[in-house]
């Protein structure tokens, strides 16, 4: 009995440490447990969990083989990682990566994962909260610039809730800022027949 006694006051006590559940956001009809950890916090769980880091922070070799720099945590492509050409697409091959798994390739062209660290030049420094949700829901570079290359799965991080894609942003706001400019996207290649065509004109 006194063992049911005290799962039972367990129980209670965790239930209390969630609280009710409430709306994620107004109008979703997604329902959480109220949250008892900082935005940072949350943001950091997602960051680490939804794999950010597989992208956005330069791999390098280590003892184990192939793993996240975390010196260059989420900095983006390497701006002084000069790259040449990319093996063209063939068959069931429609896109390519380089070793740090920052730089792609494919029938879209050449893109580069961001800078998501906090530096005001060349990072996510100048970017509002409203900026980077707007990005996210839409697909496009600040939310109204050109769109979000692959391999970028922002159609699938956009079902992330409001409070989601909100802490997401604050936990981007207190990594170590790195400076580090990534090269712009490159769209794909004219057909050289295409050109011959446009010089006769």
């Amino acid at each position: 009995m006194k063992k049911i006694a005290v799962t039972a006051a367990a129980a209670v006590a965790a239930a209390l440490a969630l609280g009710a559940a409430t709306p994620s956001s107004p109008g979703s009809g997604v329902v959480t447990a109220k949250r008892t950890v900082s935005r940072e916090a949350r943001g950091k769980y997602l960051v680490s969990a939804m794999g950010c880091n597989d992208c956005h922070t330069p791999w390098k070799i280590g003892p184990n083989g192939p793993e996240p720099d975390m010196s260059r945590m989420l900095s983006g492509h390497p701006h002084d990682l000069k790259l040449d050409t990319p093996p063209a697409s063939s068959g069931p091959w429609t896109s390519h990566g380089v070793a740090t798994n920052t730089a792609f390739s494919g029938k879209w062209g050449i893109s580069y994962a961001a800078n998501l660290t906090p530096d005001v030049n060349t990072g996510l420094g100048i970017w509002t909260e409203e900026m980077f949700v707007k990005a996210i829901r839409t697909g496009k570079h600040f939310g109204v610039s050109r769109p979000i290359m692959p391999p970028m799965p922002w159609f699938a991080f956009r079902n992330l809730n409001d409070d989601d894609l909100t802490s997401i942003y604050a936990y981007l706001r207190t990594v170590p800022p790195v400076k580090n400019l990534v090269p712009d996207y490159q769209p794909p290649a004219e057909p050289a027949s295409e050109k011959i065509a446009e010089k006769g004109k």
